[in-house]
């Protein structure tokens, strides 16, 4: 059995993959970081992960289903199965340090540094052994009025979150000219306030730069849905049937530059989750976009466009050990990449959709054996003249087995057929990867981990020249091996 700490996240990536539809659609979740992603978080966990917020947040049952999300702003939902909830709970702590890294190094079968295996027109690849940077999510909370403490009276609480990566080209990049490879960006820095509203005490007010509610996949770090910005709102506020998250979010373009100020595109964010149905529970999204246009400087015109973006989600939240997650999303107009990111400016982009489908599963029927798998279907169209359809298919599988406490294996086979609507590129790309382990817990979102690795992928000719950068650019296949070490607190 997942201790209460441990199934208040592991059940991260299913609740809050109702991409915060059904709770929290946020990062690779309690166990999983970013894909950065990011996930662990990241990756995810850049994703899949709550955050010790959630701890102190006590979001309800203190012993959910292991599929059950929390709602709450929580970092990535599955970044915290190692977290000790209940002991922070009891200590109350007006500080607290949470985060995510992923961090190794490895080679190429051509004799250069380690190089990722993806497919072009793919949004994610499958993770295991085909990271090739060090990626670091790093959190701050400050407790102003601690919930624990506070009981029935108004609470309040600061979140701060840096992400930072690099190539792992050295660890001091300091090469001639000057040039570096570390990026550092500044993800979260919001308020949230609880007990604010005396007939809806789980209610939750916000206000900031956050990660909104966002779902990742673990194996291939993909998010299916990623609002995250700057913006404010409510959310767990109990309807009875279900809970309402209702947010105004938006983004900006520096580089490009009218004369109405930054291109910028603002969202209305509708959530209606946690709604009991036969065999789980279902989540309701809905994104209002609206993106004014202008005349730039040198004197182009921007159209002004609207779009919309629905998404349906179904949640089993305990089964065979695991979770299963299904959800069906469709966006047209400046809302179609489900996302608060602004894309590039077009007369055609009222008109550009985006159909997504995609089925996430966890299965862990005992201490000895675990397996995530999941299947994404998605066509992109950007309605210029002489563009078809973009296709992704994306199948893939992440078996682990725990010979002890310690020690187990993890396999990883990925498959993506990708088809540019231009006719540049189509064709398929594979990749599997083998990963000794060294760990603590027999879950499959135990962390830390050490893990050495191989990976081999091959592709199609379709694809000759889009995988693998220089050291593969006219080969169909290639090899990578090494080490990394991945952790979320």
């Amino acid at each position: 059995m997942l201790r209460p700490s441990q199934r208040a996240v592991a059940a991260g990536i299913a609740a809050g993959m109702l991409f915060a539809l059904p709770g929290a659609l946020a990062q690779d979740s309690g166990d999983p970081p970013p894909s950065g992603q990011e996930q662990p978080p990241d990756g995810g966990v850049s994703s899949t992960g709550s955050r010790i917020r959630q701890a102190v947040e006590f979001f309800g049952d203190p012993q959910p289903a292991q599929g059950a999300v929390p709602s709450a702003p929580t970092y990535d939902q599955l970044r915290d199965a190692e977290v000790r909830i209940h002991k922070l709970e009891e200590a109350g702590k007006l500080f607290e340090f949470h985060g995510y890294f992923r961090a190794g190094y490895g080679m190429n079968s051509t004799g250069g540094q380690q190089v990722a295996f993806q497919a072009p027109g793919a949004d994610a690849k499958y993770r295991l052994g085909n990271e090739a940077e060090t990626y670091a999510e790093l959190i701050f909370v400050n407790n102003w009025i601690n919930p624990e403490q506070a009981a029935d009276k108004l609470w309040m609480r600061t979140e701060f979150m840096v992400e930072a990566n690099t190539t792992n080209s050295a660890s001091y990049a300091n090469f001639p000219g000057g040039i570096g490879n570390d990026n550092f960006r500044l993800r979260e820095a919001f308020v949230q306030a609880g007990n604010v509203l005396a007939a809806f005490p789980e209610a939750k007010f916000w206000a900031g730069e956050r990660y909104y509610r966002r779902y990742q996949v673990h194996i291939n770090d993909f998010y299916i849905l990623d609002m995250s910005g700057y913006g404010g709102g409510i959310e767990d506020l109990n309807l009875g049937i279900g809970k309402l998250a209702v947010a105004y979010l938006g983004g900006a373009r520096p580089d490009i530059v009218t004369d109405n100020g930054n291109y910028a595109k603002s969202n209305i964010d509708i959530r209606f989750y946690d709604v009991t149905v036969p065999l789980g529970k279902l989540g309701i999204w809905f994104d209002l976009a609206i993106s004014p246009g202008g005349t730039t400087q040198d004197g182009t015109s921007i159209p002004s466009a609207t779009g919309w973006a629905v998404g349906i989600a179904h949640q089993r939240l305990e089964w065979l050990g695991g979770y299963n997650w299904l959800s069906v999303q469709y966006g047209k107009g400046p809302a179609s990449n489900f996302s608060t990111a602004v894309t590039d400016p077009s007369p055609y982009v009222k008109d550009s959709e985006r159909f997504r489908v995609a089925e996430h599963v966890l299965i862990q029927p005992n201490p000895v054996f675990a397996i995530m798998a999941e299947v994404v279907y998605q066509q992109i169209r950007s309605a210029a003249p002489g563009e078809g359809w973009n296709q992704w298919i994306s199948l893939g599988a992440r078996p682990q087995v725990f010979f002890n406490d310690v020690f187990s294996i993890a396999f990883e086979a990925g498959f993506d057929h990708t088809h540019s609507g231009d006719g540049r590129y189509d064709g398929w790309l594979s990749k599997y990867t083998i990963a000794p382990q060294l760990g603590v817990g027999r879950k499959f979102f135990s962390r830390p981990v050490l893990r050495a690795f191989v990976t081999y992928a091959n592709w199609s000719n379709g694809l000759r020249g889009f995988v693998g950068g220089p050291a593969f650019q006219n080969a169909t296949q290639g090899l990578t091996y090494g080490v990394q070490a991945e952790s979320w607190w």
